[in-house]
């Protein structure tokens, strides 16, 4: 069964947040970290993962960004702070 996944990364003081989809989490991921993806992340340098969900429905996936790419920062904000706290960049617990 294939996976996608709705994720949000930031860049390093938290100012700016990017929320995207993708089927292959870490190669994204690694895309954004390396800057070779351009325009918006690769603008303003934003390459740390602060969260993600997993669906194996493409179209759920898809509509779930679309929902958060709507909300207000502070809504986005609490999301991330329900499963990440600290902010921490997530990367590394998807290469374990």
């Amino acid at each position: 069964m294939k996976s996608y996944y709705v994720y949000i990364l930031s860049n390093i003081n938290n100012q700016v947040l990017y929320i995207g989809v993708t089927s292959h989490l870490i190669k994204r991921v690694y895309e954004h970290k390396n800057h070779l993806v351009d325009g918006f992340t690769r603008k303003y340098n934003v390459t740390k993962l602060v969260y993600f969900e997993q669906t194996s429905d493409v179209e759920v996936a898809i509509a779930r960004e679309k929902q958060l790419k709507r909300w207000r920062r502070e809504k986005k904000n609490y999301l991330i702070n329900q499963t990440n706290p600290g902010w921490n960049d997530l990367y590394s617990t998807l290469l374990d």
